[in-house]
């Protein structure tokens, strides 16, 4: 049985989990968030936990048993308490403001970028060079930020760009004559 499977993932105050028809579905005070469960991994919920263990006892289920407990505690810290990122721009008039659902960034291009937000993310702007990326799916969050990211990644010599927050740029050092 795999290492990690072996921990059953604890259920925050206020959190609910099911198991039903092959989903498993997480009720928390932030949302709700389903996943098909998989037909190699046998998932219980009893005393406020939900165990995991391999259907049989092929190298396949024992790898998937690991997953599955690894994506549901995901899901549980998500509807509990959210997932963030952070991102700061970095470079003469880059600025990014948020409208509602929209998201839009001035990154040294001839036109601004409007980035359509999807449901269940939420942007806030601290400052006009910083951009934090809220949600409850962990997935989501990270491929929002991604996404904004490539619009515009750092650039290796200057550093100009969009960046994770801790994210390290090494910079090269330019051509000498």
């Amino acid at each position: 049985m795999s290492r990690i499977a072996k921990n059953p993932v604890a259920l925050a105050k206020g959190v609910e989990a099911t198991v039903s028809d092959g989903q498993i579905l997480v009720k928390g005070p932030l949302g709700t968030l389903s996943r098909p469960a998989s037909p190699l991994v046998k998932v219980t919920v009893a005393d406020g936990r939900i165990s995991f263990a391999a259907a049989d006892q092929t190298p396949a289920a024992n790898a998937m048993s690991g997953t599955m407990r690894a994506l549901v505690a995901g899901m549980v810290q998500g509807v509990s308490k959210g997932f963030e990122r952070k991102l700061t721009l970095v470079g003469v008039g880059y600025r990014a403001q948020a409208q509602g659902d929209k998201l839009n960034l001035s990154l040294g291009f001839s036109h601004p970028i409007v980035y359509q937000l999807p449901a269940g993310v939420k942007a806030e702007t601290p400052s006009q060079t910083e951009i934090v990326i809220k949600g409850s799916d962990k997935q989501r969050v990270g491929q929002v930020a991604a996404e904004v990211r490539g619009y515009k990644p750092p650039e290796p010599y200057k550093g100009k760009g969009v960046r994770y927050a801790d994210e390290a740029v090494v910079l090269k050092e330019t051509k000498k004559k």
